[in-house]
C-alpha cells in the first residue's frame, strides 16, 4: 500500500517554503551566484535546478503537464535575479499540491511512467527520491548562502 499522496505534499510543501526562505535570505542577487574554489554550483544554479527537477518529475511526467526539461541549462544559466526565482518557486505550490492529491493509488504503487537511465523504478521510489534530492540540494544552498555571503569573491 502506498504513502498517502498528502503526505507527499505535506513534505514537498515543507521543502518549497525553505527554499523559498534560503533564496529570500540572500543579501543581494550577486551572492545568489557566487561560486569560489571547489564550490562550482551556486545557490542560484541549485534552486533553478530544483525547480526544473519538480517541472519535469512531477509537472510534465505525473501530471502531464508542458514541460520540457533542459537540465544542462539549469547549471549554465547566470544572473536571474532573485525575484524572478522566487516567482517560480510560488508558483510550483498550487500546481504540485494539484498534481499530487490527485495521484491514484494504482499510479503511486505502480511503475513510474518514464525510464530513468535505461531502468523502470516503481512511482513511490521515484516520490521518495526527489524529495530526498530536494532536501540534498536545499542544504547546499543554505550552506552557500552562509559560507560564500562572508566571501568576497
Amino acid at each position: 500500500m502506498a504513502l498517502d499522496p498528502k503526505h507527499y505534499r505535506i513534505i514537498l510543501e515543507r521543502e518549497l517554503k525553505k527554499l523559498h526562505d534560503e533564496v529570500s535570505a540572500y543579501t543581494s542577487d550577486t551572492d545568489l551566484w557566487k561560486v569560489s574554489g571547489g564550490i562550482t554550483n551556486s545557490g542560484g544554479n541549485l534552486a533553478v535546478h530544483l525547480i526544473g527537477n519538480l517541472k519535469h518529475y512531477i509537472g510534465a511526467v505525473l501530471g502531464k503537464e508542458n514541460y520540457v526539461r533542459d537540465k544542462s541549462e539549469e547549471f549554465s544559466t547566470k544572473d536571474v535575479s532573485k525575484d524572478s526565482i522566487l516567482a517560480d518557486i510560488e508558483s510550483l505550490f498550487e500546481p504540485m499540491k494539484q498534481i499530487i492529491d490527485h495521484l491514484e493509488e494504482e499510479v503511486i504503487d505502480g511503475n513510474y511512467p518514464v525510464e530513468i537511465e535505461g531502468k523502470t523504478y516503481p512511482t513511490e521510489l521515484i516520490l521518495h527520491h526527489t524529495i530526498a534530492h530536494f532536501s540534498y540540494h536545499l542544504g547546499q544552498i543554505n550552506y552557500h548562502r552562509r559560507i560564500l555571503g562572508k566571501i568576497n569573491v
